[in-house]
């Protein structure tokens, strides 16, 4: 057992240094729109229509907020950079949880450390680690 969790400890100080490399972070989804401006005499208005366009807008939410930025078609290719990027991060990150819950239930099966906690706690509850009864 102390192999496996030798194991999983040596794939989170991989994901570590995967982290530290990743580069510059974007959230979000790029989409690409067209748009029709007001005046009538306008390509946009013929048919079929020449829309204007495209422009390519960044969607995404920070702190509870949504937020849109439209993005300059020279800086395409590095938004969608780090858009994977952070992509990435959230992959890892996800992993690292896993490893780490599973190096934690093999430590807690090896010496029976942890104690998962109903919903709701008890009023009483006996600890098995420390043999005492906490109120």
């Amino acid at each position: 057992m102390v192999k496996e969790i030798r194991a999983l400890e040596k794939q989170i100080e991989t994901i570590k240094r995967q982290l530290v490399a990743i580069g510059d972070l974007r959230p979000g989804s790029l989409s690409k729109q067209y748009n029709v401006c007001g005046n009538p005499n306008c390509r946009c208005k013929e048919d079929p229509p020449r829309k204007h366009g495209p422009y390519y807008q960044l969607s995404f939410t920070r702190k509870g907020r949504s937020q849109t930025q439209f993005v300059k078609k020279a800086h395409i290719a590095m938004v969608k950079k780090q858009m994977k990027n952070y992509s990435r991060l959230r992959s890892l990150v996800d992993r690292w949880i896993e490893l780490y819950d599973t190096s934690m239930s093999e430590e807690g099966r090896e010496r029976n450390a942890i104690v998962i906690w109903p919903r709701s706690p008890p009023r009483t509850w006996h600890c098995p680690v420390h043999q005492n009864t906490v109120i």
